[in-house]
């Protein structure tokens, strides 16, 4: 496929010796989809490099998002979102199929997360919404597929890792609308520790009652902090508790999940080569 490309890009110069804008944009094109396609050693290093950045984003969020909006901040998020747009820019370019992606409602919880970052002049108001960038990221194929190759741990407990991050965003997310729609007008919520709180409480149907959310928004809020969090809450606890299997596809009938010693699919009888770290 590079070769391909490649062939044609000699051709392009070629046949058209000045620059312009088409060739230009071809060969960016072309450049990129290597950076995010292909297996060599330098297109993995990078896409490696991008996982980093997006880990040192999330943990930038974490650390920050108690924080007072100071200007340092503000500078901090707008230089944040400009290189998470233009990877985001990058991306789209290099699909094959863009109108797909821009059809994919995970590119929009991205787009948003995005947009929170660019937009400090909300202040802490749209600051939470940064966390949907984390849900963003693990939804990556590229992503997935390098964690399971380096690391044991993520191909023993995906669904669980996968399920918790989905959890611990949802309360990220809902902590921020909380304290959001409620510090200016309910003197119960004076900090993100009093929205946490109450979030967490509700999540778990515990509700002592020391903290409650007036008027139908807040009754609202509440409801859905209940229903979609014990769902998720749910998932989370039949991830970790369900027997163990890995997640290896089945070369002929598709089967994703097998027990970890396993050497033939259940369903059709296959051979399988399961990767093997060397523990027990």
């Amino acid at each position: 496929m590079v070769q391909a490309a490649q062939a044609c890009l000699k051709e392009e110069v070629r046949t058209h010796p000045h620059p312009n804008p088409a060739g230009t944009v071809l060969r960016l094109r072309t450049w990129l989809r290597s950076l995010y396609e292909d297996d060599a050693s330098w297109a993995r290093r990078a896409r490696d490099g991008l996982l980093a950045f997006d880990v040192g984003v999330l943990l930038f969020v974490v650390a920050t998002s108690f924080a007072p909006s100071i200007t340092w901040l503000e500078v901090v998020d707008t230089m944040l979102g400009v290189v998470l747009l233009t990877e985001f820019a990058a991306r789209m370019l290099a699909s094959r199929t863009l109108r797909r992606e821009l059809l994919n409602p995970w590119n929009w919880v991205d787009a948003v997360a995005i947009a929170s970052f660019l937009m400090p002049v909300s202040g802490e108001a749209f600051g939470f919404l940064r966390a949907l960038r984390l849900v963003r990221v693990l939804r990556l194929y590229r992503v997935l597929d390098r964690l399971r190759e380096v690391s044991p741990v993520f191909r023993r407990n995906e669904e669980a890792i996968i399920a918790g991050t989905n959890l611990l965003v949802f309360i990220f997310v809902m902590t921020g609308m909380v304290y959001t729609t409620q510090h200016r007008s309910n003197p119960q919520i004076r900090n993100y520790a009093d929205a946490l709180y109450f979030t967490v409480t509700s999540l778990t149907t515990t509700g002592f009652g020391d903290i409650t959310l007036p008027g139908t928004t807040g009754r609202m809020l509440s409801v859905i902090i209940m229903f979609a969090g014990v769902t998720l809450f749910l998932q989370l606890a039949q991830a970790m508790f369900r027997p163990s299997k890995m997640r290896f596809e089945c070369p002929s009938c598709g089967l994703l999940r097998h027990e970890a010693d396993a050497v033939h699919c259940k369903a059709c009888g296959v051979v399988l080569h399961i990767p093997h770290d060397g523990g027990d």
